[in-house]
């Protein structure tokens, strides 16, 4: 890294609370900042991915007030919040009872935004790097927000998500109507209107469907 990612963060983002989720607030970009319009050079000069630690997304926002509206889901179990960016999803199940809560990211920047944004919460959030795609895990539910935006990736995690909900592990996603989401395995649970900012999405408000994988 050419940058130290928790003074970039801080100079780069507000504290503020998801539109759909006002119990949690996290350190993201808004339309006062110009980190999203950032080009490739710019991020390389940084050292910086693409910042999707920076937003909370549609898929994200669902979930998370999914798992605040039912509690139950997560309430004493081990969970895995994988793609887990800001930790949004991984900040909710821990509020929600959760009784260890892992963020799985494979940015390195996202460890830093999962630490400053769980202090923020007042929760403890465990955190790992790898890649954990295609193996198993140790945790009784898998959340994921937002990931069926490509068509390879989206096939990679049908295959994992599903040999995962095969051995009993329960799999949630939220979905804000991707075009790769693999809606013959998945069961709907909740549907939310979520506002989100026009700087990522094509609307100011996503259709986001909470599902069960199957």
């Amino acid at each position: 890294m050419n940058t130290d990612p928790e003074i970039f963060i801080r100079a780069n983002t507000s504290l503020m609370a998801p539109p759909h989720v006002r119990e949690i607030r996290l350190l993201l970009a808004s339309e006062v900042h110009d980190l999203w319009l950032k080009t490739q050079e710019d991020l390389d000069a940084i050292g910086l991915p693409p910042p999707f630690w920076a937003f909370a997304w549609a898929g994200g926002q669902g979930l998370a007030r999914y798992i605040l509206d039912h509690p139950q889901e997560v309430r004493g179990k081990r969970v895995l919040d994988f793609a887990s960016g800001s930790g949004l999803v991984a900040i909710a199940a821990k509020l929600a009872g959760a009784s260890q809560v892992v963020a799985a990211d494979i940015d390195p920047w996202a460890r830093t935004a999962v630490r400053l944004n769980a202090s923020e919460n007042g929760v403890e959030i465990e955190f790992t790097a790898e890649n954990l795609i295609g193996t198993p895990v140790k945790a009784d539910v898998v959340l994921a927000g937002d990931v069926f935006y490509d068509r390879d990736f989206a096939s990679t995690l049908t295959e994992w998500f599903g040999g995962l909900a095969a051995g009993g592990t329960r799999v949630l996603v939220g979905d804000p109507g991707r075009a790769y989401r693999p809606t013959d395995r998945l069961e709907p649970l909740a549907t939310y209107e979520v506002p989100v900012t026009r700087v990522l999405e094509d609307s100011e408000v996503k259709r986001t469907t909470v599902w069960r994988f199957r």
